[in-house]
């Protein structure tokens, strides 16, 4: 099967994830957090499912914030799906089962909801759910583009996300419950994969705007699309930027001699360090809130799993342990 991480863009990835299912995925845990979205789109979708809800924290988590850290995995079959468990590795428990590829997204800042890539029959999508996998809801409804990356502003209030609905891969913004969707950016090049500060109205991205076509650096931009500054220029690939919680320093994933790891550098340009420096491959890294550790996916065991080191590289942990490729993970605030 192919799989995400062959394939960083949209215009590969999606279609080729794509599979003949229902729009969106089974919630397992439909529990009692509301949503609390201001307009739930008519195509919503119902669940009678009743399995257990999450279960309560009893391991101690290693740090880092709640102690809950999202990820995609395809340990229950063909299909990924998306799982949640402690920082130390224990209470994994899966949040939905679906008949196509569900991609997580980042919780939401008050930890309530979270954002997901969904799969339909031809088309990928932008949705959301309750933080416990119940009530999943299709934002985007686009038939005919494929939509996918979504991150939230500091407030809640909107979500960026990448789109092809214009032809190429651009940047939008859209409310929370799916409504305004404007275009961000405008360019023949590929932008994609954006990322919201935590403490103002910076947007981070990726783009090959300067270099060769397929050669990504990263990006920043005000929220309105505005005064677009290139961040990276480390002669690498590229690709998945996060925000430290304090805002001050970008993250990222990049390929350099052939081989992928973890950077970290400063809103300036300077202080970039390569925080894992492993043979392995080494992606999607993933701050706590308190800014003390970073999740990744690695291979360094022969098989995608999800770690955890501090925020200087020390200390990497092996939190998953699965023959499965567990891999994307996200924080609860």
């Amino acid at each position: 099967m192919l799989h995400f991480r062959k394939y960083p863009l949209i215009l590969l990835l999606l279609p080729l994830l794509a599979a003949c299912a229902s729009p969106t995925p089974t919630p397992l845990n439909p529990t009692a957090i509301p949503p609390t979205l201001t307009a739930i789109p008519s195509t919503a979708p119902s669940s009678t499912s009743t399995v257990l809800p999450l279960p309560s924290p009893t391991a101690a988590p290693i740090g880092g914030g709640s102690g809950w850290i999202e990820f995609s995995s395809n340990r229950a079959g063909s299909y990924s799906d998306i799982y949640l468990m402690r920082t130390d590795g224990s209470q994994v428990t899966r949040l939905t089962k679906g008949d196509s590829n569900t991609f997580p997204g980042p919780f939401s800042p008050d930890g309530q909801h979270l954002l997901f890539t969904g799969f339909g029959s031809t088309h990928s999508y932008v949705g959301i759910m309750n933080a416990n996998g119940s009530q999943p809801v299709n934002l985007t409804n686009q038939p005919n583009s494929d939509d996918a990356f979504p991150t939230w502003s500091a407030d809640g209030k909107q979500i960026t996300f990448t789109s092809r609905r214009d032809g190429n891969n651009e940047i939008y913004l859209m409310n929370s419950d799916g409504s305004a969707p404007q275009r961000l950016t405008d360019n023949p090049k590929d932008d994609f994969a954006p990322a919201w500060s935590p403490v103002g109205s910076l947007i981070a991205f990726v783009s090959d705007r300067d270099n060769s076509t397929g050669i990504y650096s990263i990006y920043f931009m005000k929220s309105d699309g505005s005064d677009i500054k290139r961040l990276t220029n480390d002669g690498g690939n590229d690709y998945t930027p996060v925000w430290s919680p304090d805002g001050k320093q970008i993250a990222f994933r990049s390929v350099q001699g052939g081989q992928s790891d973890i950077f970290v550098i400063n809103l300036d340009g300077s202080g970039l360090l390569n925080l894992t420096n492993n043979p392995a491959e080494d992606w999607s890294p993933a701050w706590s809130p308190d800014g003390t550790q970073i999740a990744f996916q690695s291979n360094r065991d022969g098989n995608w799993e999800i770690y955890l080191m501090n925020a200087d590289g020390s200390n990497p942990v092996n939190l998953t342990h699965d023959p499965a490729d567990d891999e994307m993970p996200y924080w609860q605030k």
